[in-house]
């Protein structure tokens, strides 16, 4: 009869050994995920930052531009 429990322990050991490698490696790819998540929220927050500086500059020129001609007597269409 303890031989019956001695197979049933390995048996188990080996399911659940796979088990733990399974989730191992979920966690692992996870991570990759998670971190390739951040790195592209970084890459858009900079990327964000960049197109409101740069609509701020066009808003910019737009206004010079329009002073220039209001100087000069031009009359500027759209």
């Amino acid at each position: 009869m303890k031989e019956d429990f001695t197979e049933l322990v390995e048996y188990l050991d080996e399911k659940f050994g796979k088990v733990a490698e399974d989730f191992k490696e979920l966690k692992d790819n996870f991570n990759l995920l998670q971190n390739s998540v951040d790195a592209y929220a970084v890459k858009a927050d900079t990327y964000f930052q960049e197109m409101t500086m740069l609509s701020e500059k066009v808003n910019r020129h737009d206004k010079w531009l329009l002073q220039i001609a209001e100087k000069l007597g031009i009359k500027l269409e759209y």
